[in-house]
């Protein structure tokens, strides 16, 4: 059955209203890792410190108007910007036809969104924000209970064993090799998603990102001669195997142990 023209003009919402979320995104993208306020002061060029004025702030319009550079200074605007709009934009329409204007549509936005920020920080700067990981366990957790209708049991398990496995996988990495194979942030990053999404979500998470990060790891290896000790960050295969996981994890789970 054809969507109505409601049901049309709520996506074009869910559309807008997920830009612009992107364009704060970006703000917290910046400013996170360098230890900044998220609040003060306003948009402004990292080069010239010109404030950026609200009709050069449209979320992904202003970039190609702008052609990319900076109106005062001239700058080169960075391509991330407007690549986190659209991303966080195309998530918030694909959510709402997931969930339909809901809770669950909201809530699995936020932890959405909390992904997005912590793949481009982790592929930039290397690392996984405490400030997003560690208060998001206990939110997502009572947000899975609560609305997600999660059982208390499945999220506290997907705490302990997303969190748990990945300290082991990484202790005893470390063990062998003598050196860093998994940083803190991703057994945190684990153990937020296991609270929110449960423990049966972790196989479909670690298979997913495993695979996925194998494959992008050996062909930028081969692409740009490092060897294998090259560092590919691994909360973006993590985050991107979550999101998986919110579409179709359950149905994938179903069809293997015949659910």
């Amino acid at each position: 059955m054809p969507a109505s023209p409601i049901e049309y003009f709520v996506m074009i919402v869910s559309v807008v209203f997920g830009s612009v979320v992107g364009s704060f995104l970006n703000v917290c993208i910046f400013r996170i890792p360098t230890g900044k306020s998220i609040v003060l002061p306003g948009s402004h060029c990292v080069t010239c410190q010109q404030p950026i004025r609200f009709y050069d702030n449209i979320p992904i319009i202003s970039f190609f108007i702008l052609r990319g550079r900076c109106r005062h200074c001239n700058t080169t605007i960075s391509p991330v910007y407007p690549a986190v709009e659209f991303l966080t934009a195309l998530m918030s329409l694909m959510l709402f036809l997931r969930y339909g204007l809901s809770l669950q549509y909201l809530l699995t936005f936020v932890f959405t969104c909390a992904l997005i920020i912590i793949t481009f920080i982790d592929l930039e700067h290397q690392i996984i924000p405490d400030v997003i990981t560690l208060p998001g366990i206990p939110i997502f957790f009572l947000s899975a209970i609560l609305i997600m209708n999660v059982r208390l049991l499945d999220s506290l398990l997907g705490i302990v064993l997303g969190g748990g496995c990945f300290y082991l996988i990484a202790f005893g990495y470390k063990l062998l090799r003598k050196t860093e194979g998994m940083g803190g942030g991703d057994i945190k990053l684990m153990a937020m998603m296991g609270a929110f999404l449960g423990w049966q979500s972790l196989w479909f998470i670690l298979l997913f990102s495993s695979i996925l990060g194998a494959i992008v790891g050996i062909s930028v290896i081969l692409y740009q001669g490092k060897d294998m000790k090259y560092a590919v960050p691994f909360g973006p295969f993590l985050s991107i195997a979550a999101v998986a996981y919110l579409f179709m994890g359950e149905h994938v789970t179903r069809l293997l142990f015949l659910r």
